[in-house]
């Protein structure tokens, strides 16, 4: 792949000490005194800063760090699942995501299949003497992380792209800002990350000629930001766009499918995000700028297939929604800030389970852990990412007093990227999370998860 077609390039957190404490991107802060040594106190984000203060990194709160850049932002990514097993946690580990671009008009989108390998740990065995920590360090570079990309060439903006499998087949639906959806198959991009040769060869076809979809709806009219695939039922999308429409795909023949024209009728304005249900079959939970969150029963007739509405969910726009994959329970996050837990047997009571109120931008990112039924990642434009833990309960008598505005549930913040578009755990990777923003991307695990 060459230069002008992507540009990558790879940190872990303990490489780059200078540029990390510029940029102050997790939760600990240097403060320089007359002492020989620095006191070190935890940073909680909107303190400001005393004359003689930094933000540095604290690789020992991660397992693993890394960062990955492309030549233009990728506001939109999804985790492929692979074949390599599950529950890995051997080190260096392996991930595969696809992504889109949001490219300057001057620029051709593309998205890119991406192979991130040699993910190793983040912290160095402190007993080792100099001259292994130094060849360590000639090692660390020759043998650092490593990432493999295949473009696919895409006309205009990806706003949203989410990955399947049906049939052993990688799939990618991807919303155009032109107001389409795609379907690719992405079985020669995967293949080609995987082999130098391949990848060299497929970068030189892929100049001449352009790989076609598999299947386009042109349907929806405007753009649109609110897509998901169904995890019951292979195949099954459901997409929304920015005019308050919600369309349904069913899989047909083939690689074609029926996408009913008749929409979901509900929302007043904008759907934002789509979230099926994790175990019950045709049951599709939706967010809006209308400020609230439905809940569809898809078997029905498109105008009654609104079963229940939380009217005012936020205050203002309800930007995402996460369906817990173990509990009924529904995490959202809206322009105000607010983070929302529903619990669906008490939705209609139209009080959230939970409430909390740390970013102090709009959230535009959450997600439930995929075997946690008690842990969540938000994360939002104030640059932040935060980890909570519903399970931990208020301790007065060991709560420390400097972070008494803090809420016990929130385990974790973790910074450094602009403006923060998406996050997701990998399901087959346990704690690692992946987020993209438009500074690039963070593929981490903490100690606390």
């Amino acid at each position: 792949m060459s230069d002008d077609e992507m540009d990558v390039s790879h940190d872990s957190s303990s490489e780059n000490e200078e540029e990390l404490e510029k940029a102050g991107y997790d939760q600990n802060m240097d403060s320089q005194s007359s002492s020989t040594n620095p006191k070190t106190e935890v940073y909680l984000p909107g303190k400001p800063l005393e004359d003689g203060e930094e933000l540095t990194c604290d690789p020992s709160a991660y397992i693993m760090y890394h960062q990955a850049q492309t030549s233009a932002p990728c506001l939109s990514f999804d985790i492929i699942s692979d074949t390599l097993g599950e529950n890995r946690t051997t080190y260096p580990m392996t991930a595969y995501i696809v992504a889109g671009t949001q490219a300057s008009q001057s620029h051709v989108n593309n998205l890119i299949v991406m192979k991130l390998s040699n993910l190793d740990k983040t912290s160095k065995n402190e007993d080792s003497d100099d001259d292994e920590d130094e060849l360590s360090d000639e090692e660390d570079e020759a043998n650092g992380p490593k990432m493999a990309g295949a473009l696919i060439k895409h006309q205009g903006c990806v706003n949203r792209i989410r990955s399947t499998v049906i049939n052993n087949t990688v799939l990618a639906a991807a919303w155009s800002e032109l107001g389409r959806v795609n379907i690719w198959d992405l079985t020669s991009q995967l293949q080609a990350v995987n082999s130098s040769q391949l990848l060299a060869k497929y970068n030189k076809d892929n100049k001449q000629s352009s790989v076609t979809p598999l299947f386009t709806f042109n349907g929806h009219n405007t753009e649109g930001f609110a897509m998901d695939w169904s995890p019951t039922i292979s195949g099954l999308l459901a997409t929304g766009d920015c005019r308050k429409d919600i369309h349904l795909w069913n899989p047909s023949e083939g690689t074609t499918w029926k996408v009913d024209q008749r929409p979901l009728i509900g929302h007043e304005e904008s759907v934002e995000d789509l979230q099926w249900s994790p175990n019950e079959r045709n049951v599709l939970a939706s967010c809006s700028v209308d400020k609230s969150i439905r809940i569809w029963d898809t078997r029905a007739n498109p105008s009654k297939a609104c079963m229940i509405t939380c009217e005012r969910a936020h205050d203002c726009d309800v930007n995402v929604i996460s369906w817990n994959r173990n509990e009924p329970f529904i995490a959202s996050g809206g322009d105000d800030g607010f983070l929302h837990v529903w619990d669906l047997r008490t939705f209609q009571q139209k009080t959230p389970l939970a409430t909390f109120k740390h970013h102090t931008e709009p959230v535009t990112t959450v997600e439930w852990h995929p075997t946690d039924s008690a842990v969540f990642a938000s994360g939002g434009a104030d640059n932040q990412i935060a980890l909570w833990d519903l399970s931990v309960e208020k301790d007065s008598e060991t709560e420390a007093e400097d972070i008494k505005d803090v809420p016990p549930q929130l385990l974790f913040i973790h910074q450094g990227q602009n403006n923060i578009k998406e996050l997701h755990w990998h399901r087959q990777l346990p704690g690692v999370i992946i987020s993209t923003a438009e500074s690039g991307f963070n593929i981490f695990r903490t100690i606390s998860v």
